[in-house]
């Protein structure tokens, strides 16, 4: 296979890799964004989060955890930021899931993740009933 997060994740090139279970590591970004900004890379190759078996989702999630209080304990950030860019169009650029894992500090200058889009065309009860149908 040729994913650079598969490459990483099975250790076949190098990273900061800073955690590691048997379903998913954790690297530092190499662009990061914030200090110990992380991904967090499952090791069976899945695109998005559709594909991830249902009972692996609970393992990938336990290593979003088990990275955030490690960076909580030995960083000491005022919060976090945690999410996942799916697709292309949301900033997805390796087609292998991973999640970022963002300490944040209050003058760190950043927005919130609803910050990101402001485009809402439809009012609420037309979404949902688009949800629903």
């Amino acid at each position: 296979m040729d994913c650079i997060f598969c490459k990483i994740a099975h250790k076949e090139i190098p990273s900061h890799l800073i955690y590691e279970d048997v379903s998913a590591v954790g690297i530092l970004d190499i662009h990061p964004r914030t200090p110990g900004h992380v991904l967090v890379l499952p090791k069976a190759h899945v695109v998005s989060i559709k594909e991830v078996p249902s009972e692996s989702v609970g393992d990938i999630f336990l290593a979003v955890k088990n990275i955030t209080t490690l960076l909580e304990e030995k960083l000491k950030p005022d919060g976090f930021t945690i999410g996942i860019n799916h697709g292309e169009i949301a900033g997805q650029e390796v087609p292998h899931l991973h999640v970022h894992i963002m300490p944040r500090w209050r003058d760190d200058g950043g927005g919130c993740i609803q910050s990101i889009v402001q485009y809402q065309k439809e009012s609420v009860e037309e979404i949902k009933k688009k949800i629903l149908s």
